[in-house]
């Protein structure tokens, strides 16, 4: 990176980080919050955080029951935020917007309501976070069905030789990461879902580490159902997204039963709402939908493309300067190619949990463990790793830090 590079970086980053209260904290007295550690949650902008407040103070009301002004506040930001969420993502038809608590609980959803039956195939990658993994595998399990992985190379990649072999006449589902919260590759989205179309199968996509940081468009990624979640995108914790086309959702059963998601009850039995309501039985989060929506306003302020090449230059940097660290090895691609900002990494001799707690002793928060990916952590014959992860408040000093604090570590360890 030039010097006209990173002043650059550094003045356009000055305005982003005053919106978010938290990054002028210290963690101990005289410690700065250096916060690396994205990819598990982001944190939040002055806005989500009064727009919720004013949600609860000025309009707090159940939704889509009440004829009394509250309530019709209510359900007037609820649905304005599924048209956000529609708008921001290019869906065809706010129906297709559906709510979830996070990504995990779409993600279940689709697992427990697309039919399979015994000789069945559902294919999923090795590098999945385990959300998008043990619900397919319960899936299996519970049906009969098989379930089958495309492999990784050892650069950290898909290993695309192996699509023939697992994308089969017999695939009823496709089941992958769009960007790897582990490796931080972004796969090939439009080569596994030509393979998936071919054989008439179901393409689902956690896109929950890259909705946050790239954007997408469900039109052009082509995919029948995407999850992601509220937390990761400077939204509240407790909100997550579905997104599926309208004639796959409308053949799925109820993933859920209770109030809001039926049309008819009596005691011989129900039948169910249209969509989106459906998959949405009970009380809904109402406040974190609408603090989701305040955070996508924020973010479409910002710019996705902003976003995505400001993370870009960060991640180039980050990737230079800890490949530099003498005995760390990176777990994942080492360049910008087809990647994310989550780096995840190993210092030789030193286990990630003893890396984790001396840089926390210097201000700088990272990710320890195996990042709820650990088939890929076997892959790549580690336990556990440390993740640094960016996002749009991140500066390259606090990549500096890091590696400062790498430094501390590698010292403190040879004494």
């Amino acid at each position: 990176m030039t010097l006209d590079a990173a002043a650059k970086l550094a003045y356009d980053i000055s305005r982003v980080r005053k919106d978010f209260p938290i990054l002028d904290r210290e963690v101990r007295p005289g410690v700065p919050l250096v916060y690396l550690d994205n990819a598990a949650t982001s944190q939040k902008p002055q806005q989500v955080l009064d727009t919720m407040r004013d949600y609860y103070e000025q309009h707090n009301a159940n939704v889509h029951r009440g004829i009394h002004t509250l309530a019709e506040e209510a359900t007037a930001l609820y649905e304005g935020a599924r048209d956000k969420v529609a708008s921001f993502v290019n869906a065809a038809d706010r129906r297709e917007v559906i709510f979830t608590k996070n990504s995990t609980e779409a993600l279940n959803l689709l697992a427990r309501t697309i039919p399979l039956a015994a000789g069945d195939e559902v294919v999923v990658t090795e590098m999945e976070h385990h959300s998008n993994l043990v619900p397919w595998q319960l899936a299996t399990q519970r049906t009969g069905a098989t379930l089958k992985w495309i492999g990784l190379t050892d650069d950290g990649r898909l290993d695309l030789a192996d699509l023939d072999r697992t994308i089969t006449s017999k695939t009823k589902v496709v089941a992958f990461v769009h960007q790897s919260n582990l490796l931080g590759t972004v796969n090939p989205v439009d080569v596994v879902v030509a393979k998936a179309r071919e054989v008439g199968a179901i393409t689902v996509l956690d896109a929950s580490q890259s909705v946050p940081h790239m954007g997408i468009d469900v039109q052009a990624l082509g995919v029948d159902a995407v999850a992601f979640t509220g937390h990761k995108m400077c939204g509240p914790t407790g909100i997550g997204l579905l997104w599926g086309r309208a004639e796959l959702l409308d053949s799925l059963p109820p993933f859920l039963g209770g109030g809001e998601m039926i049309d008819e009850v009596t005691m011989a039995g129900s039948t169910w709402a249209v969509l989106p309501h459906k998959f949405e039985a009970g009380t809904p989060m109402i406040a974190e939908a609408v603090g989701l929506g305040a955070a996508i306003d924020y973010l479409s302020d910002l710019g996705m493309d902003a976003i995505r090449d400001h993370e870009h230059e960060l991640t180039a940097y980050a990737l230079e300067r800890l490949q530099r660290v003498e005995g760390l090895r990176i777990i994942g691609p080492a360049t910008t190619e087809d990647r994310g900002g989550a780096i995840s990494f190993a210092l030789d001799g030193i286990h990630p949990h003893d890396v984790g707690q001396l840089l926390d002793e210097l201000g700088v928060a990272v990710r320890v463990g195996h990042h709820c990916a650990r088939p890929a952590c076997l892959r790549y014959g580690v336990p556990a790793t440390t993740r640094a992860s960016v996002h749009l408040y991140t500066t390259t000093g606090e990549i500096d830090a890091l590696v400062e604090g790498l430094d501390h570590v590698r010292r403190y360890f040879s004494r």
